[in-house]
């Protein structure tokens, strides 16, 4: 697509920047960096899990300016889910819809990597007068064009999708073509999020290449642990892995990235 529009050109109104926030404190973050909205997650490195019932009710009570939308999601690894998985899902959404969030966030597939159209159409009925997004389990279909299509059938708002890449940025061919698709109909009937490595240094570039106006990134930096003493033979989580140290957003990085567009 390759449009170069000049940055003065560009209305701010026309963009919307969600935050992958993985703690209270990154959503706090976000929301003075002046994002749009935030995707509250735990779990983040198996890509995103349901936060607990007193983050997202914290969440809830401390974004006054900016969206919370919500991931639903059960465990890491696949997206095919099991009766109990989705019944959890249903709970976890009837809480989420109780506390006032604004928007979930949920994707489930069949074992053809096809939208599962029975299995979402529960959740999306269920999750309204909220926001639905599909996430990026849209990036596990094995046929993307027909996925969009089942996707705008279910009534989902938006799609976060890296283009079936590991990085946004790889992923811009697909991305593309997508926004292209969606700029067939007379009024886009679903918001493309391109999302997964989205940063300050490559945002612009993947906007002149797609058009795509929404984007889902983490504007991360590491904070250094305050404890004194550390017995370093112990892991609470996997072997090697950097306890000492934790990541969470920047209101600074956030307003810099946003700063690339508009």
């Amino acid at each position: 697509m390759d449009q170069q529009i000049e940055k003065e050109d560009m209305n701010r109104e026309e963009f919307k920047f969600e935050i992958c926030a993985n703690s209270v404190e990154s959503c706090l973050a976000a929301q003075e960096g002046g994002a749009d909205r935030v995707e509250l997650c735990a779990g983040i490195p198996e890509g995103g899990t349901t936060p607990s019932y007193g983050e997202i009710k914290l969440a809830r009570k401390l974004l006054t300016k900016t969206k919370l939308h919500v991931i639903i999601r059960p465990r890491g690894g696949d997206f095919l889910y099991t009766p109990l998985e989705l019944e959890r899902m249903e709970e976890d959404i009837r809480i989420c819809r109780e506390l006032g969030v604004d928007g979930v966030v949920f994707g489930c597939l069949t074992e053809e990597g096809e939208v599962d159209r029975e299995a979402n159409r529960r959740l999306v009925e269920l999750a309204r007068p909220m926001s639905v997004t599909f996430h990026r389990a849209f990036d596990r279909t094995a046929d993307p064009m027909k996925a969009l299509e089942d996707i705008i059938s279910l009534g989902c708002n938006r799609i976060l999708t890296s283009g079936q890449q590991p990085k946004a940025i790889d992923g811009i061919s697909l991305l593309a073509q997508l926004e292209k698709k969606l700029k067939e109909y007379p009024l886009p009937p679903i918001q493309l999020l391109a999302g997964s490595g989205v940063n300050e240094e490559n945002i612009r570039q993947i906007f002149d290449a797609t058009g795509i106006h929404e984007y889902h990134f983490s504007a991360r930096v590491n904070v250094v642990s305050k404890m004194k003493h550390y017995n370093h033979e112990v892991y609470m989580g996997a072997k090697g892995a950097d306890e000492s140290n934790s990541l969470v957003t920047s209101a600074e990085k956030v307003r810099n990235t946003i700063k690339q567009l508009v």
